[in-house]
């Protein structure tokens, strides 16, 4: 009989561990975008014709002052119809929400998974150094991560 336990592993064997993919192979980088001051209607068009839930929120700088979604577009429904309000040119900071999350452009996969996980978030800003918008990830994109890795 052989004791395995005394044999020496291998080292040449053992296939070398590889680190998660990063957040920037995943994310959206072109983003659909829009400026607090956009018609809430053209919104909820760009939403329905680009197959999109949500999409950020920019201020004249760029820089990203909310989120606007398929849920945030519903208010629409009780401020007008459901009230019998006439039809008004509302715009997205009347709907949009600032409650967002953003990640590191440098982040992995699997930061972001323990975000989505731990979290209600279904989409992640993805920003730089200085805060800048780079892109966004979502939960869709890290089971492409996650299909692609097996």
């Amino acid at each position: 009989m052989k004791n395995y336990q005394t044999k020496a592993v291998d080292q040449n064997n053992i296939p070398p561990k590889s680190a998660p993919p990063s957040v920037e192979d995943y994310m959206t980088k072109d983003l659909i975008t829009f400026k607090t001051d956009t018609d809430i209607n053209l919104v909820i068009n760009s939403l329905l014709e680009n197959r999109i839930s949500g999409a950020p929120v920019l201020d004249n700088n760029g820089k990203v002052v909310g989120l606007i979604d398929d849920k945030d577009c519903l208010k629409v429904l009780f401020g007008n119809v459901y009230n019998r309000l006439p039809a008004t040119r509302d715009t997205v900071s009347n709907y949009m929400s600032n409650v967002m999350k953003s990640i590191s452009v440098h982040s992995n996969i699997l930061d972001a998974a323990t975000m989505f996980v731990s979290s209600p978030y279904k989409r992640l800003m993805v920003v730089d150094e200085s805060g800048k918008l780079m892109g966004q990830i979502s939960r869709r994109d890290i089971l492409r991560a996650i299909k692609d890795m097996t």
